[in-house]
């Protein structure tokens, strides 16, 4: 066996970082400042564990005021805390892209920029995102093509010259194209798309995702609908290619309230090289994840469980009781929501999964 086939990689998707205002209040501590140092503690083993690692962040950071739902802003720790998790790129293609308009989304890539947190999805201008696209990244010797679109941001029409990446098939067909003519071996397209809450992708998505198969896309890693959706490895019947498509990885964190919002999935997909040194993507797999809503301090709770951080946890640390930051209290409070959201998330696997 040639070194090259013996080469290794191993990329880590995660859906929706939300921030809703109870996410807000729950981090907030004396003197204004936001601490979400304890949020993905649980999950950062996992995340660092991988050689790469991808989020969508799904709010801007505007600066203060901070605010939820329906027009998100997140205070700059929130995205420190993430790359502090382990998180190597941040999308930021999504509908909630332009809540604070145009001033958010520049506000959020200088801060991105300062905290050297690499981004892609939005751009200051035209010329900022002709100088980073294609975004073209090296993982142990593998050059990936990294790419975002969004299907739109909610009505808020862009004002001045900052670019949002909207799904364009013209467009997106003329970025991959580049991808591959810069030295891409492999093309990820990671896509905002679908309707929120349907646990099965609709017409749209399927005809989207055919799309960028003939473009040649090795991974269609999806999100938006809040709530997870199914996955595939296809292989191409002419070429033998095969490609990853995850319709939606659901929420990451969040404070959405419903059986199928409350986790959602964090996928892992493996890149390895044939005899002759080709690139492929060799297998993937997924582990569910579900956010425990934390509360602010002062409210009127059981002792020993006011003023916690929302976590997000392996749902196995929850039903199987073996979670250590967590009162056990905590846990018993939560295991049936656990429960109830694993149990309908497999279904789903389990019926409509082709891995």
């Amino acid at each position: 066996m040639s070194i090259a086939s013996q080469q290794q990689a191993t990329l880590l998707f995660a859906g929706d970082a939300m921030m809703h205002q109870g996410q807000i209040d729950a981090a907030r501590r004396s003197g204004g400042v936001h601490d979400y140092s304890d949020c993905f503690a649980a999950v950062a083993p996992i995340v660092q564990a991988a050689d790469y690692a991808v989020v969508n962040l799904e709010t801007p950071l505007g600066g203060a005021p901070y605010s939820g739902y329906p027009c998100f802003c997140a205070p700059d720790s929130y995205a420190t805390a993430l790359k502090d998790a382990g998180f190597d790129l941040f999308l930021t293609a999504n509908n909630h892209t332009l809540d604070r308009h145009d001033r958010g989304l520049r506000r959020t890539i200088q801060e991105l920029d300062r905290q050297g947190i690499a981004h892609i999805g939005t751009y200051r201008d035209q010329a900022q995102r002709d100088s980073l696209l294609p975004k073209i990244v090296t993982v142990n010797g593998f050059k990936i093509g990294m790419l975002n679109y969004t299907y739109g941001t909610n009505g808020i029409e862009i004002q001045g010259d900052v670019v949002v990446d909207y799904i364009n098939r013209d467009m997106i067909a003329r970025d991959i194209a580049r991808a591959r003519e810069r030295g891409a071996e492999l093309v990820c397209v990671n896509v905002h798309w679908g309707d929120e809450y349907k646990l099965l992708p609709n017409s749209s998505q399927r005809a989207l995702a055919r799309f960028l198969l003939s473009q040649g896309v090795e991974m269609i890693i999806g999100g938006h609908p809040h709530v997870i959706q199914p996955m595939e490895m296809i292989t191409d019947e002419t070429t033998g290619r095969r490609s990853f498509l995850v319709y939606s990885l659901g929420n990451f964190i969040s404070n959405m309230k419903t059986r199928d919002t409350r986790g959602g999935a964090m996928v892992e997909v493996t890149l390895r090289r044939d005899s002759l040194g080709v690139a492929y993507v060799a297998d993937a797999d997924y582990r569910l994840v579900f956010t425990v809503p934390g509360r602010p301090a002062g409210n009127h709770v059981a002792p020993g469980t006011a003023g916690y951080s929302f976590t997000i946890h392996p749902v196995e640390h929850i039903l199987e009781s073996t979670s250590t930051s967590l009162p056990e209290a905590i846990l018993r409070q939560w295991l049936p929501a656990a429960r109830a959201f694993t149990q309908s998330a497999e279904s789903i696997y389990r019926s409509h999964n082709h891995l």
